[in-house]
């Protein structure tokens, strides 16, 4: 009997073109750029940012998730895997893929809203003339089920919708000109009760203040007194908000998984080149059977971190459900890079925790990763859940 696995650990011709293309782009022009930033900077200055940003664009790094229709690249989610995996493989790549170059997607549940919708908040930003947008889900009293906690209120009044309440652990709010917002609009605990909307910065009684954290890149908290938001800048139905913003969680965490992978990976190889220099105990460190172990239980992790992605992002673009292979994919890489990033800080020893190697930034920021799209216990409950439906 012959099984067709259709090559499920193998990519096809034209992804290993586009991981090559990447993989150089992000060695060749985005790594020389980030050598000349002083250690305490968090991001590339604008100037620096747009530089690189063209040059994404000629080489077709440039809202690769929209779709060819709306004037984006089109790409479905495993090519877009390969992409966040060798973006982040630089020393912002964390929170900026290739430091900030890739870009030019605005939130996907705007592919659902209308023309008009897209062309006044979603063309700017594929054209690269506006910055990326937030997405407002997480509130206080639990980001990890929107379902039942969601409790910023929007409560229709004519031809707007008026806006109460908070939200919080909100990235890119900062820099943006607009966000999409999920408000129950129905009963509370319902899912059929949520509604998404589009938000402009300068809301009159809408506002944002800085959360500071352990890394540079602070999320806000929003809110919102009596902010009114015009119908015209609901997306979808009344009621409808929880499907799409299921729809997109699900694809967001696999490629979310994929960065952390990426970052793992640089710092396993800057690790075993490390390991292959440093002599300790009359020898070198990659002759020691307990750091040859520790390394090699990395691999495994990485490796099989690797493979669950790709499963969880081909049964996407096949048109098949994948929730629960989505929170496993994130779940398995975002554990196994904070871990590798572990092990390579403690092999390095002193040198690993220094500000001179980017093996700190990282490991705090993968500590970060574990907590976004979903907390690792909350892939861990999709998973069971799932068993039993």
């Amino acid at each position: 009997m012959t099984i067709d696995v259709s090559n499920e650990g193998e990519l096809p011709f034209e992804l290993e073109m586009l991981r090559d293309t990447v993989r150089h782009f992000v060695r060749s022009e985005v790594a020389p750029v980030e050598a000349k930033l002083s250690l305490d900077q968090a991001k590339l200055d604008p100037d620096q940012q747009a530089a690189l940003q063209a040059r994404a664009r000629e080489l077709g790094l440039w809202a690769l998730a929209t779709p060819k229709r709306l004037g984006g690249a089109g790409l479905d989610v495993l090519a877009q895997t390969i992409v966040a995996e060798e973006a982040a493989k630089c020393r912002l790549g964390a929170f900026f893929p290739a430091a900030g170059a890739i870009g030019g997607d605005p939130p996907s549940v705007l592919f659902h809203g209308t023309a008009e919708q897209f062309e006044t908040y979603g063309r700017p930003i594929v054209e690269g003339r506006m910055p990326k947008a937030f997405t407002a889900i997480s509130e206080a009293s639990g980001g990890s089920d929107p379902a039942r906690a969601i409790q910023l209120r929007a409560e229709r009044d004519g031809d707007y919708y008026v806006l109460n309440g908070t939200k919080t652990w909100i990235t890119h709010a900062d820099r943006a000109h607009w966000g999409v917002v999920y408000a129950r609009t129905g009963e509370p605990g319902r899912r059929d009760g949520i509604s998404c909307f589009i938000v402009e910065i300068g809301t009159p009684g809408f506002t944002r203040s800085r959360i500071p954290v352990m890394i540079a890149n602070s999320p806000n908290e929003l809110h919102f007194d009596n902010a009114r938001v015009p119908v015209a800048n609901r997306i979808g139905e009344e009621g409808g908000g929880f499907a799409l913003a299921d729809d997109f969680l699900t694809r967001g965490r696999i490629t979310y998984g994929a960065g952390p992978l990426g970052i793992a990976e640089e710092a396993l190889r800057l690790t075993i080149e490390w390991a292959k220099e440093r002599r300790v105990f009359g020898g070198l460190l990659a002759e020691k059977q307990g750091p040859q172990w520790m390394l090699a239980d990395c691999r495994l992790a990485l490796d099989a971190a690797r493979l669950l992605i790709h499963r969880a992002a081909r049964k996407v673009d096949r048109g098949e459900p994948a929730r629960a292979e989505a929170a496993m994919a994130k779940w398995s890489a975002t554990e196994a890079a904070f871990k590798t990033l572990d092990t390579c800080i403690q092999l390095f020893g002193g040198m690993g925790v220094s500000c001179e190697l980017p093996l700190e930034r990282w490991f705090r920021e993968l500590r970060i990763k574990r907590l976004g799209e979903g907390a690792t216990e909350i892939q861990r409950m999709i998973v069971a859940r799932s068993l039993f439906s």
